[in-house]
């Protein structure tokens, strides 16, 4: 079999790193869209090297809804210059998501948000997602807690403290915080988001009643939580058929 020619696979590269872009950069419009966008705080990013070192991340304060593929910065986790350059990313971002695609190679796509209905519930002294529904019962046994806010995470240390807590889960519930969401692609950090923002919409919905919870079983909640897992194509769908909804209404975060 010929060899590909360095252009040839310097291109694929490149073609690959560009969708990458453009999938991050729909990423920031979807959450806009939802209104779970922080003004111009919060931070996405997605690794672009096998090791996570290499990563893309939002730039400082550009709100949400107009950023673009080509406005994301590329970052390295060992740039010990990354922060005295003239587009140095916010100090938090870097603190955190740098940590995290250090320790978490497997964390590709990392997600940071204080959307309203996650963080209410990342509030309480007992921030459990009590598994009453389909959506609460996705994430049954599959979240990790950060309880020890003590502060904005601005430090290295802080940001592996964190990626220590997170482990091998794909979501934190950040106490007093937010929420930490981090899967392999674009497309599955996204799904989850969606489907913890709606589950803790539901779970506060029902606390809302004043009424005692109906909570499933572990047995129950588990199975369902595994009935999630197996299927590896609907949140990819899910994805595609929001892009093609931006499509339609604003092009413009693809360029």
């Amino acid at each position: 079999m010929a060899k590909k020619s360095k252009k040839a696979s310097d291109s694929t590269n490149g073609n690959a790193e560009w969708q990458m872009r453009v999938d991050l950069a729909a990423a920031f419009r979807l959450a806009a869209k939802y209104d779970w966008h922080e003004a111009v705080a919060n931070h996405f990013s997605l690794a672009t090297s096998r090791d996570g070192k290499n990563f893309l991340m939002n730039p400082r304060w550009k709100h949400f809804s107009r950023i673009r593929a080509k406005d994301l910065l590329q970052l390295n986790v060992d740039d010990k210059t990354a922060m005295e350059k003239p587009d140095a990313p916010d100090l938090t971002a870097w603190s955190l998501h740098g940590r995290l695609h250090a320790a978490l190679p497997q964390a590709r796509c990392i997600i940071h948000l204080h959307p309203p209905y996650a963080t209410a519930i990342a509030s309480l002294a007992d921030p459990e997602i009590k598994p009453i529904d389909q959506n609460t019962a996705r994430f049954f046994n599959r979240v990790a807690f950060d309880m020890d806010y003590g502060g904005m995470a601005n430090s290295d240390e802080e940001g592996d403290r964190i990626a220590r807590k997170m482990g091998n889960k794909q979501i934190m519930m950040m106490g007093n915080h937010g929420v930490l969401i981090c899967a392999e692609s674009v497309a599955e950090a996204f799904d989850l988001t969606y489907y913890l923002e709606r589950a803790c919409r539901n779970l506060v919905l029902a606390y809302q009643t004043g009424q005692k919870l109906h909570v499933m079983t572990d047995k129950v909640a588990e199975n369902t939580a595994q009935e999630w897992a197996a299927d590896r194509e609907q949140f990819k769908t899910h994805f595609s058929e929001m892009k093609a909804i931006l499509d339609s209404e604003d092009k413009s975060y693809a360029k």
